[in-house]
């Protein structure tokens, strides 16, 4: 066979096959989000830390043992989400009691903004709390004056996961949040992310009797 017929059979045998594979692409769906519903519908509720919180950007750890937000479940049928997550809006969490990894400095925690946190039924449940720009800001004192402000430029998604009980809880494990760090010397001013760990205890502050719940 000359030159010309063999590339032209190769040509057309990978077209086939590029063909082949679209076709196979085509007819494989991604897989839907399950459905989601959280009870009782319209109730609100509180999450409280249970131990304590840290951010860890570059060498520097800050270190909280109080932090609390609360929320409101949506009113039916904003509660149901057939193929998806269930979102509600809660207040920017407080954090105090705070301290740091390096001697001689002392942080403080501020949050601004629209915060949120949605739902999605699963094994696990997973939950994300989206931070809103700059809306959460750590400066400390001391021997270095940095300033850490997390989702510095698009609003954050910080992932973890949901267990139903009595209280349920929700827990945040390394969780990556992207941050810009400026400051003096001992400042980690490279990172550009950093790790979350938490867990919060969920109350349901409308009828202390009931358990904040997401299921199918």
């Amino acid at each position: 066979m000359s030159r010309t017929r063999t590339a032209l059979a190769l040509g057309m045998a990978a077209a086939g096959a590029l063909s082949l594979a679209s076709v196979t692409a085509t007819a494989t769906p991604l897989p839907l989000a399950g459905s989601t519903t959280v009870t009782p519908a319209g109730h609100s509720f509180k999450a409280t830390l249970s131990g304590k919180a840290t951010l860890k950007a570059g060498s520097v750890t800050v270190t909280c043992s109080v932090s609390a937000s609360t929320g409101t479940v949506p009113a039916a049928p904003g509660n149901q989400n057939p193929a998806g997550a269930v979102s509600s809006p809660i207040s920017p969490p407080t954090y105090s009691s705070c301290s740091s990894s390096i001697p001689g400095v002392t942080p403080t925690v501020t949050t601004s903004g629209a915060w949120t946190v949605s739902m999605q039924n699963g094994s696990p449940i997973t939950a994300t709390m989206t931070v809103p720009v700059g809306g959460l800001v750590v400066h400390t004192t001391g021997l270095a004056t940095c300033t850490v402000t997390a989702a510095p430029t698009a609003p954050g998604a910080v992932g973890g996961t949901w267990v139903n009980g009595a209280p349920p809880s929700l827990t945040f494990t390394n969780a990556s949040v992207p941050v810009q760090v400026t400051g003096t010397f001992g400042c980690p001013t490279s990172a550009t992310s950093s790790t979350f760990n938490a867990v919060y205890k969920v109350t349901d502050t409308t009828d202390p009797t009931q358990q904040i719940t997401v299921g199918p």
